[in-house]
């Protein structure tokens, strides 16, 4: 019986220090690959549409520069977005 009555509390209290000890990790705009992320300036040039041979199928490889976001300065973020779609082989 005792249980029944401290279980709720003890639920409510796990939930309310768990929220409360969420710490934010302050973001780090680095990165040692240019050809992933790009930091300012304009949208830089997608790259041409290409094909690879996997065997018994083929990959068409289209990459493009998307914005995602803004530095707490202002400078936009651009990173490269991957697509990857099967194809028959030529």
């Amino acid at each position: 019986m005792p249980l029944r009555h401290c279980l709720p509390i003890l639920m409510v209290t796990l939930f309310v220090t768990g929220c409360a000890s969420n710490t934010t990790i302050a973001p780090r705009y680095t990165t040692d690959n240019p050809d992933l992320l790009r930091i300012g300036g304009e949208r830089p040039s997608n790259p041409d549409v290409w094909t690879e041979n996997a065997g018994s199928f083929c990959i068409e490889v289209t990459e493009r520069w998307s914005e995602h976001g803004k530095t707490p300065d202002g400078q936009v973020l651009w990173a490269k977005d991957t697509l990857r779609k099967v194809v028959p082989c030529r």
